[in-house]
Formats: structure tokens, sequence, C-alpha cells
């Protein structure tokens, strides 16, 4: 029989895929880490990770146990919830992968008051190049702009967003309103870089009119905002970010508009946990206050 804590040290690095990582996240060395996984092997029988490009993929055998592990991980923290009670539900980690302009705009406003809420739980909000995978268990949850189609997963929907095209009044003053989307063809545009758009619901130029193409282009959300703002072009934003600056004016409001969905994503296992019930209701109120919001024309 295995030592079942060895399981612990198996999902850590079978979610971080490398050692280190998941030494830092367990409070373990990594040298321990790796001891321990190698008892686990031996107990097992069998080999759990194979080592590609720097990293530990889990192999047919890790597959296998990770799908108990987790069941046994659930079941634990389900257990430690009915015994210690209520002060312990609401409690712990909440690890919550959201792109970085719901992030920033959204939650970041509302933090302050969730923690005063629930001061026990420490929140990770993490924003990276694309989503971190709930199924994988990269993450506790995740706000994610289109329908996972596949895991284990509990999803549901929070809301709508509107998007609209913005401009600083400088610029407007110096290139001319464009009264056409066909107009925007003479204008400099600012956008994401294609390569590197993570989520094809961030494309959104092409559904504005087909064709166009941006001139500025940047990964990140915040900085085409800074860009627009400080009157280099004309972009699409969220009108989250755009109605909140005073710098920036709505355009074309009437003939051109954007909707997309916000998507709670949870591993299925954790869908009854208090703190992710906590959270996932801290969600729904940040974006029912999205709600009816539309800029001025």
């Amino acid at each position: 029989m295995f030592d079942w804590d060895d399981l612990r040290v198996f999902l850590a690095v079978a979610r971080a895929r490398k050692i280190a990582p998941a030494a830092r996240a367990l409070g373990i060395d990594a040298t321990t880490i790796a001891r321990r996984l190698s008892r686990l092997e031996k107990a097992l029988g069998a080999d759990l990770f194979e080592m590609g490009g720097g990293e530990r993929t889990l192999t047919a055998s890790g597959q296998a146990l990770l799908r108990h592990a987790e069941g046994a991980e659930s079941a634990a923290l389900a257990a430690m919830e009915e015994v210690k009670g209520q002060e312990h539900r609401l409690s712990g980690q909440v690890r919550l992968s959201v792109a970085e302009g719901f992030g920033t705009w959204v939650l970041a406003p509302g933090m302050g008051a969730f923690n005063r809420r629930h001061p026990g739980i420490r929140l990770d909000l993490v924003t990276a190049s694309g989503f971190l995978n709930p199924s994988n268990r990269e993450a506790d949850m995740a706000v994610m702009l289109a329908r996972p189609q596949r895991g284990r997963l509990t999803v549901r929907r929070l809301g709508d967003y509107r998007l609209h095209l913005y401009a600083a009044p400088a610029y407007l003053d110096r290139m001319g309103y464009p009264a056409a989307s066909s107009d925007l063809r003479r204008h400099v545009l600012v956008g994401y870089v294609p390569e590197f758009i993570f989520s094809p619901e961030l494309d959104y130029l092409d559904e504005v009119e087909a064709g166009l193409e941006a001139q500025l282009r940047a990964t990140s959300i915040n900085m085409q905002q800074r860009m627009i703002a400080e009157g280099a072009g004309i972009g699409v934003l969220p009108d989250f970010i755009g109605r909140r600056d005073p710098a920036l004016t709505a355009i074309m409001t009437d003939t051109v508009e954007i909707t997309r969905s916000f998507w709670l994503v949870m591993h299925g296992d954790l869908r009854h946990l208090a703190r992710i019930g906590a959270v996932a209701d801290w969600l729904q109120e940040r974006v029912d206050l999205l709600s009816g919001q539309r800029p001025a024309s």
C-alpha cells in the first residue's frame, strides 16, 4: 500500500508539470518531491510521468491515477468542510483564471469588498496568455469567453457584455469622424497581435468590417486602451473599459455593437465546496453590475 500523502505530491506535479513549482506550492523541497514520486511509482509498479520539453507529462498510468487522486482529494476536502463547519468552509485558496481586461476593470475594484466579506479565502487572480484549464486543475475556476466543449467541468453563463469602437477626441479632431464602417479603412486602427489571440472571441475587427487590420497592435487590452486614450487610433474596447475612461469617446454606436459572453467554468469535483460557491456568487454579482451598461452616442 502506498502512502496516501504521496497522492498530494502526485497531484501537485501533475498540475504544475514541473517539480520546482510543485515544491513551492506544497512547501516541500524539490528533492523530497522527487523521492516521494519515485516511492509512489515503485509502490504502484508503474511510471506516472515522462519527460519532454522540460516538463513532466502524464503517462497512461498517470492519467488513470489522476482521476482517482482527484476524487480522493475532493472527498477529503468535503470531509474537512463537514467536520470543521462553516468557519473552515469559507477558508482556503481559490485560483481563478481570467482575462486581463476583466480582471483589471471588473474584478479588481471589488476585491477589497470580497476580502472583507470572506477574509478566510485567499483568492488568486491569474491573467496569462490564454486561460488556465480547470479540467486539468491548472486553476480551480476560470471565466472564459466561450463555453468549453469537453472535460469534467461545471459550466454556467454569467452574462453578456458589449463592445464598441472608441477613440480620443483629439484623434477625431485630427483625423475626422468615420460615418460608416468602410471609412475605418482610412483610419489608424488599434487591436490585438493576430498570432497571439488566444481566443477567437477576441478577433473583433473583421466582425466590424471584413478585411480590417490593425496598424498598432498589442497583446494586452490595457495597452490598447492606453494607445487609444492617447490619440493613437481607433479600437474596439469592452464598454466596461471604454465607458470608465473620460479620455475616450464611443463612436458609431448605432451601427457597430459587438456582444460577447462570460462563462464560469470550474472542475466538476469542486462545485460543492463552499469557498468555490462564495467566489462564484461574487463573480455573478460583478458581472451583473455590467448589465445594461452602454455608452452614450
